[in-house]
């Protein structure tokens, strides 16, 4: 395990020695990985670190507000990019490309957001197991493997790249992060575009965004599970009224993992699962199915692309 105290001493170092007198830009999501960058940032060069939080459009329920609320002591930046983000996607139904446009665009929106505060440096919270499945072709994270080979920043600083997952909660309790962000689950980078099978549509975006809250309110209080979340994978007959419905179906995944580089599926009680399933069907209208995934990693993923 990481030596705590002496990994912070120098991921503050290295990045002040990165950053030089220059202004950096960092992308902040509110997970945990880039808190800790958040913090380890203000340690190191204070006033010249400029987070910002991009509102994707893909992300979950109510997380613009909390993210601005968590961080309403820094002088973060908060761009609506939505529209930017749909536009993109129009089209898209392969999962690479689907994470290597979000990647290009996120990575856009930060150079004209760096020119617009004079910034030249970017600081982003890559850890190991993005290198991994990114480098070893499994999918490209859009920190990594989604970014594009050209970007207009005289460098990019990734001081968590060497770290676990687990590593980096350790990091967040030394640092004094609210346990709210220390124990959060994951959450994907490219948001809930990679929980949509096949083209990303504001439609199907709501509907996700919808199950995805169920899902977390039914079991992250009860069953603390590493990861949970909902996905939209197809659609399937169904009945709703006495009325045929060629409805949407939704997957429900839960797992237990350490540093997700594998993961074993949580086997929930049934009427946990016959809960989530009504509040599901009955309060997203379009829904008609609902599956729950047992399935481990490897041979999947945790999410769906």
């Amino acid at each position: 395990m990481v030596n705590v105290e002496k990994f912070i001493d120098q991921a503050v170092r290295e990045i002040r020695d990165a950053a030089g007198d220059e202004k950096v830009v960092m992308a902040l999501s509110g997970g945990v990985d880039s808190s800790v960058c958040a913090a380890l940032g203000a340690r190191a060069i204070g006033d010249r670190l400029i987070p910002i939080y991009v509102d994707t459009g893909l992300m979950r329920k109510g997380e613009t507000g909390r993210v601005s609320s968590l961080f309403a002591d820094t002088n973060l930046r908060v761009v609506d990019a939505a529209d930017e983000f749909f536009e993109a996607l129009a089209g898209v139904t392969d999962p690479e490309e689907k994470r290597k446009v979000i990647g290009e665009k996120f990575i856009r929106v930060f150079e004209r957001e760096a020119k617009r505060t004079g910034a030249t440096m970017l600081l982003q919270g890559t850890i190991y197991p993005d290198r991994i499945e990114s480098e070893g072709g499994i999918k490209s994270h859009h920190n990594v493997g989604g970014m594009p080979l050209k970007i207009d920043f005289k460098g990019v600083i990734e001081p968590l790249a060497d770290l676990y997952k687990d590593e980096v909660r350790e990091v967040a309790a030394a640092l004094g992060l609210p346990a709210e962000i220390q124990h959060r689950m994951p959450f994907p980078g490219p948001g809930l575009a990679v929980r949509v099978l096949g083209e990303v549509t504001r439609e199907k975006i709501e509907i996700v965004r919808e199950a995805n809250a169920i899902v977390e309110e039914c079991l992250v209080e009860d069953f603390r599970p590493w990861q949970c979340f909902a996905a939209l994978i197809g659609l399937g007959t169904g009945v709703k009224g006495d009325v045929r419905l060629h409805g949407w179906i939704v997957a429900v995944r839960a797992v237990r993992s350490r540093d997700g580089m594998t993961a074993e599926p949580l086997y929930l009680p049934y009427e946990t699962l016959s809960r989530i399933t009504t509040r599901i069907t009955s309060e997203i209208p379009g829904v008609s199915r609902v599956v729950y995934d047992v399935t481990s990693k490897p041979p999947a993923t945790i999410e769906y692309e």
